[in-house]
């Protein structure tokens, strides 16, 4: 749903220039951009995704890993032939025109602000694991737990945010897909070598988790923003089909990884992140969290940083002094700080998420957009069906998510 989230989105606000001749990417670094990307915060819920829907639920993530992985091949097709198309803004264009073109960045730029929402939330929750006594006073009111560290965690990020160029944060974000595999890694260490084990998770299937499991599994593959940045940047553009299939190959091993060990592991007794039901006095328990600790450290000011690009450029703050540019950032993350404060629940902050903003940005317009631009799929035939099909799945998945996602929500205050 991030790493590259941050980057893609980012590399989208900005003008876009054509490659130059005989530059682009490689084949190889795309592949490991492509997985950076896919690569977020899911691989904590997965394994609560599963234990909200069961064994048999794992059918579903395999199965919307093959409908995410075909809808980026129609957004590739999008742009073939079109050398003038660089962005998935771009795209909304050339199929609707300028509304095409705001209605994904409005889409895009809130699911970059939830996305940093989660992060603090899990900054608080991981952080309130390790030091569970922590607290202050502040205006005469204590403040303690997860509030305690989500202000405590912003306040160490706020000046990060104030950096406009953040190529230095973006090449320490490429080590997220070394730090997910390090975590399964951990988190097997765990359950083999300190005495876990593997001996929960008996619920074949759970109806009425079905829903959240869906939404979360969706969030893991809500990467399609980024494609057409990635697609552009190749040297070989026809080469990115392989990309896909790659990444799509090699994160949905990582997803399904966590999510068998994490379930065996705990079963029905999973906590919204994986890493909040590791024994903490374990060293291996507190690598992992350290691990899930210092990778939104590095990532949120490139998440926030789009948005705050798109404020700066609109009229009244258009060429206006470097104070205003760091006014506008720090106001951005005190407005994630409260929801995050509001909001703390992070699995169906997540399950939200995907069921709405992940829906409609990695399934539902890629197959609009594609319909629009490519005026000879519109003739019935085996591929228009598919494509209404996966249409009509997400706008399902999309309805009964949000409904479960909001329901749940509620219920927790």
């Amino acid at each position: 749903m991030d790493s590259l989230k941050a980057e893609k989105i980012e590399s989208q606000s900005l003008p876009s220039q054509e490659p130059t001749k005989g530059g682009g990417t490689t084949f190889f670094r795309t592949c490991f951009n492509g997985l950076n990307t896919l690569s977020g915060v899911g691989i904590l819920s997965i394994p609560f995704a599963l234990s909200e829907g069961g064994w048999l639920s794992l059918i579903l993530l395999f199965q919307l890993a093959l409908l995410c992985w075909y809808t980026g091949l129609l957004l590739q097709r999008c742009m073939d032939g079109n050398p003038g198309i660089k962005s998935y803004p771009d795209i909304g264009e050339a199929a609707y025109g300028q509304k095409g073109r705001v209605a994904i960045s409005i889409f895009m730029y809130l699911e970059l602000y939830l996305v940093a929402v989660e992060f603090l939330i899990l900054e608080g929750d991981n952080l309130n694991q390790l030091f569970p006594s922590m607290g202050f006073n502040m205006a005469g009111l204590k403040v303690g737990g997860k509030q305690c560290f989500v202000l405590l965690t912003a306040l160490v990020i706020l000046p990060t945010t104030w950096l406009k160029s953040l190529g230095l944060l973006a090449y320490v974000s490429a080590g997220g897909v070394f730090a997910s595999l390090f975590l399964v890694a951990c988190v097997f260490w765990i359950g083999a070598v300190d005495g876990v084990g593997f001996h929960e998770g008996d619920v074949l299937l759970n109806f009425r988790g079905l829903p959240t499991a869906v939404s979360l599994y969706l969030f893991c593959y809500c990467g399609h923003a980024v494609f057409p940045t990635l697609c552009n940047s190749m040297k070989d553009r026809s080469k990115f089909s392989k990309v896909l299939l790659i990444c799509f190959v090699a994160s949905t091993i990582t997803y399904g990884s966590m999510a068998v060990l994490g379930y065996l592991m705990f079963g029905q007794n999973l906590k919204s992140q994986v890493t909040l039901n590791l024994p903490v006095r374990k060293i291996s328990s507190r690598i992992a969290i350290y691990i899930t600790i210092i990778n939104p450290l590095t990532k949120y000011a490139i998440i926030i940083t789009p948005i705050a690009a798109a404020i700066e450029d609109t009229r009244p703050f258009r060429n206006s002094r470097r104070t205003v540019s760091i006014f506008v950032r720090t106001l951005i993350v005190i407005s994630t700080i409260i929801v995050a404060l509001a909001i703390p629940f992070f699995s169906y902050l997540m399950a939200l998420v995907g069921a709405s903003l992940s829906v409609t940005v990695s399934v539902l317009l890629p197959c609009l957009f594609y319909l629009k631009i490519k005026v000879a799929a519109r003739r019935f035939g085996f591929e228009l069906v598919v494509i209404v099909a996966i249409m009509v799945i997400g706008s399902f998945v999309g309805v009964v998510g949000m409904y479960t996602s909001v329901k749940q929500i509620v219920r927790q205050f």
